[in-house]
């Protein structure tokens, strides 16, 4: 559905200095493991690790802290891809650091290698790719969505 072109703030589409993003940025980040990261689904409480949505949302959350200071005011990002492989489970109390790595910048889509270690070995590791948006014609887009789907 194409949104009619009075309708979006006259905004850049697009923020066009992505040469402040250097390849090989790096941000990391380090978590406790706790019971409301876990999955429970088994039922047995001395089997609960680290959930994988929750893992890939920590690697999310550490790519834009790579990129988020670069960006001027008003902008930030949004994940689009996400190809993650759970490698080994993490039980509650174990520390966890994500980190993630700028690979790839290709306009606004930005590419990153994310890895997450626990206190003794790598326990995830993918590719995630984020955009770059105005915030405000994001909003927007987005009270548009809404209102037309009601």
């Amino acid at each position: 559905m194409q949104f009619p072109a009075a309708r979006v703030p006259p905004t850049a589409r697009y923020h066009d200095d992505m040469d402040n993003i250097p390849l090989g940025a790096m941000a990391s980040r380090g978590i406790l493991v706790t019971a409301e990261e876990t999955a429970n689904f088994i039922g047995l409480e001395n089997v609960r690790v680290l959930s994988t949505p929750h893992m890939i949302a920590y690697m999310e959350l550490t790519a834009r802290d790579a990129i988020r200071p670069l960006l001027p005011e008003g902008w930030d990002c949004v994940g689009t891809v996400v190809d993650i492989r759970h490698l080994a489970a993490t039980p509650i109390g174990m520390s966890v650091t994500f980190t993630a790595r700028v690979t790839g910048v290709d306009g606004n889509r930005v590419t990153f290698h994310v890895e997450a270690h626990d206190e003794k070995e790598k326990i995830g590791e993918g590719v995630h790719e984020r955009f770059i948006i105005d915030v405000n014609r994001f909003a927007t887009r987005l009270a548009m969505k809404k209102e037309s789907a009601s």
